[in-house]
């Protein structure tokens, strides 16, 4: 093991009070605590023989003081003082071992040198630890209190004041909550700090100018090891880094170098060896002193043993005891009166004093119990408070009144069962248990308030949602210039509703004005927001509602039915009227309007977006005009009430224009294409030209029918063609594609025209079409899959060729 993590040990100072400075600068050496500087503390321990102070050290410190054989008795184990290094503890800490207090083996007489080793070690010790048991609390000896008055005033007139750190430790402690020890002790601390005779120039000084005073309890060692090492454990981590501001060495004023300390505690304890002040208390009060200790030591067993005590105290652990404080008065008086009797020869002052301990410590001992008996009538209480404020509020009583009639009545039951818990020599006050319960009445009906005042709030809330929602969807999907007046007509009507409904029923909670105007202020935000957030929504949605707006104004007439394109619409007038409404829409969703403002976001759209005027006019305006459109804000509306940007709305339209441009082109197609098919005839100017031009040629057939004949034989089989090639078809695609695929197809066309007239005439000609169905129906698909009626053709040829009156119909494709 290295020699810094060792736990070197030497004796300082032997049974007989010599210094041992020779094992000391050996000690010094080994450990190295010269290079230590001022990074180091010096932990002490004080107390009575046998108290395990030893063990305490071994386990906290890791060191290895000589401990008691308790097979072998109780008898003096450390003679004089030891010191030792703390293993595994920074900084560097040496601790030292007391020999302990009120030891048989010195005798009565000779106690000089127990006060003589205690001042030396508050004298040399950043931290002094005071062993004591925990049944020894209150006794003079055993707590080291005469000694420590006598420390404290040697103390002063000897050493320039250094603030010490007094850590009492309470052994086997019992049940005795630590909160109720400590301030007793610390109590016993401070009066013998204050009846210390002190100098003038420390007349009004107080204790924690040099004593820094804490407490700390474990559990009994043989009882309790598991409990008492985990206890033990958790001390220990407060030795680490205890010099450090805040630490638990505390103050260091005055601290002496490390490579001067062996000297220093040298000097100190020649000091402390010529000093004659220390004499102990005189002989007399000494043994009033012990015997009536052993007299109150007594009587407090007896008392502990108390069968009546012992029924009362398992009683009140699981409920309330009727006339506990009767019971427990009579049984105090009688332990008490027992003491008088046996001490009443004593030293008065030391009889008075050990009685005032003794019922103290009892009062302690029975406090857990009165205690129980307080938490008992404050749950009781408490639990039927509950239970009837809750019957009474389901009657349909008022809240703030239910609330006030019922605390009141079981606060009241509460100090009735306080005055029958009081005990006599006790004077505790039940007034914070009383103001506990108070304060969870309290706490259970703001509880029960919140909830209620949170329930009519979601409940209202919920109302507004519904009656406002679907409505505010409705209205901005068929968003038009009285969409916003609605909606705000709307809000006001369901806002005004649900505040009238919210106010009546707050008027049973007695609540301040303020409040009640925050709650309906609340309401008409939380109808507003869900406003809000619905136009929020459905601008999300702007895009596809233009769509389907446009869509149905330019697809449906104003009868709503589908519109036929047949040449006569004005698409340009037709489109620019369902751009103005998309628009429209556009401008009603671009903003929240929930407030009676005008702004010109509607007139900033239009004149920037459906400017019919001419290009040349646009192009040289567009600049200016689509700039108010380059922002991100609006002018009369704050970004707080902006659904839609300008830039957002400048990008919409030109998506909304780009989406919507097909169905125009689709629109236009199918208009022209219609006037093709219904166009028929030629120009009029060309029908004169032929009537002028055309008129002997027209007096010729006239002379000659027989060129009608051949006329009309000429334009039948020339329609033949042309519905079998399909030549308006063959040329949507282009002129010369039409060309070449014609090319191909006319020569098989003429073919197979002429073996349909053959099989025709072949047939004998008949007046009934039935009787050759399959003849009848029989279809002709040329290369390209037009289908066309042969007979037809071939039928109407035949008729002419008989002189027959012919007529004839077709469908252009």
């Amino acid at each position: 093991m290295a020699k810094n993590e060792e736990c070197c040990s030497t004796q300082l100072i032997d049974g007989d009070g010599t210094f041992n400075a020779t094992g000391m600068e050996y000690f010094i050496k080994e450990i190295g605590l010269g290079e230590c500087g001022l990074s180091y503390a010096v932990v002490s321990i004080m107390g009575p023989q046998s108290s395990g102070k030893s063990t305490l050290l071994n386990h906290l410190f890791g060191t290895n003081f000589r401990e008691m054989d308790a097979f072998k008795g109780r008898s003096q184990t450390t003679k004089g003082i030891w010191m030792a290094r703390c293993a595994g503890i920074e900084p560097c800490t040496l601790v030292m071992d007391l020999e302990g207090t009120d030891g048989r083996e010195r005798g009565e007489d000779d106690t000089a040198f127990e006060k003589q080793s205690a001042l030396f070690a508050l004298a040399v010790s950043d931290i002094v630890l005071i062993n004591m048991w925990c049944h020894d609390i209150g006794r003079e000896q055993a707590a080291n209190k005469p000694l420590l008055k006598t420390v404290f005033q040697v103390m002063m007139r000897l050493f320039s004041p250094r603030k010490t750190t007094l850590l009492f430790v309470i052994r086997d402690k019992t049940r005795t909550p630590l909160e109720n020890l400590e301030p007793v002790l610390r109590e016993d601390i401070q009066k013998i700090w204050d009846a210390v005779p002190k100098p003038e120039a420390h007349k009004e000084t107080p204790l924690s100018e040099f004593f820094h005073v804490e407490v700390v309890a474990l559990s009994s060692y043989e009882e309790k090891e598991e409990q008492f090492k985990e206890q033990v454990a958790n001390l220990r981590q407060r030795f680490f880094h205890s010099i450090a501001p805040g630490g638990l060495a505390g103050d260091r004023r005055g601290v002496v170098p490390a490579s001067g300390f062996s000297f220093s505690a040298q000097q100190i304890w020649k000091v402390i060896k010529e000093n004659k002040d220390l004499d102990l208390p005189a002989h007399k009060v000494m043994v009033a002193t012990v015997r009536c200790e052993e007299i109150a030591k007594e009587k407090y067993a007896n008392f502990s043993a108390n069968e009546g005590w012992h029924q009362i105290e398992e009683s009140v652990q699981s409920s309330a005891v009727s006339g506990f404080g009767k019971k427990l008065t009579s049984t105090l008086n009688a332990c008490l009166s027992e003491y008088d009797e046996e001490a009443i020869y004593f030293d008065e002052g030391v009889r008075s004093a050990k009685r005032k301990q003794l019922e103290e410590k009892l009062l302690q001992l029975v406090q857990p119990a009165y205690q129980s008996m307080l938490g008992h009538l404050r749950s009781g209480a408490l639990d039927k408070f509950k239970e009837a404020f809750d019957k009474a509020l389901n009657a349909g009583e008022g809240f703030s009144s239910a609330a006030r009639t019922c605390s009141q009545s079981y606060m009241a039951l509460f100090d009735e069962g306080c005055a029958d818990a009081v005990i006599e020599q006790a004077n505790w006050d039940s007034s914070k248990v009383r103001d506990k319960l108070q304060r969870d009445i309290d706490a259970h009906v703001a509880s029960v308030r919140a909830v209620k005042l949170s329930e009519l709030t979601s409940a209202f809330e919920e109302k507004l949602h519904t009656g406002l929602s679907g409505p505010v969807e409705a209205l901005l999907e068929g968003a038009n210039t009285e969409t916003w007046p609605a909606i705000r007509k709307l809000l006001r009507r369901e806002t005004e509703s649900a505040v009238a409904g919210l106010s009546s029923a707050l008027a049973g909670f007695d609540m301040d004005g303020q409040t009640k105007d925050k709650m309906l202020r609340s309401l008409e935000n939380y109808a507003r927001g869900v406003v809000e957030a619905k136009a929020k929504e459905e601008a999300g949605r702007v895009l596809i509602r233009m769509k389907d707006k446009f869509s149905m104004l330019f697809s449906h007439d104003s009868d709503s039915m589908p519109r036929v394109w047949t040449g006569k619409e004005d698409i340009r007038a037709i489109t620019k009227t369902a751009r103005s409404a998309s628009l429209k829409l556009l401008s009603v969703m671009a903003a929240i309007r929930l407030d009676d403002e005008v702004d010109q976001i509607e007139s900033t759209l239009s004149s920037a977006l459906m400017d019919t005027k001419s290009n040349a006019a646009v192009t040289d305006r567009s600049i200016t005009t689509y700039d108010s459109l380059a922002s991100s804000t609006w002018d009369e509306i704050p970004s707080s009430r902006t659904l839609i940007t300008p830039v957002q709305c400048k990008s919409l339209w030109r998506q909304f224009k780009t989406e919507t441009e097909y169905s125009v082109t689709q629109a236009i197609s199918a208009q022209e294409a219609s006037r093709r098919n219904n166009n028929w005839l030629p120009p009029p100017w060309a029908i004169v030209a032929l009537i002028v031009l055309g008129f002997n040629e027209f007096m010729t057939l006239l002379r000659n029918p027989l060129y009608l004949g051949f006329i009309f034989v000429a334009f039948l089989l020339m329609k033949a063609l042309w519905v079998q090639l399909d030549i308006s078809g063959e040329f949507q695609h282009g002129a010369l594609p039409g060309l070449i695929s014609l090319s191909t197809k006319f020569l098989p066309t003429i073919m197979n025209l002429i073996k349909r007239l053959a099989e025709e005439g072949q047939v004998p000609a008949t007046n009934n079409p039935q009787r050759n169905p399959a003849l009848a129906t029989k279809t002709y698909r040329n290369e390209n899959g037009t289908s066309s009626d042969m007979s037809t053709a071939s039928s109407g040829l035949t008729h002419t060729e008989n002189g027959m009156a012919y007529s004839s119909s077709s469908k252009d494709d």
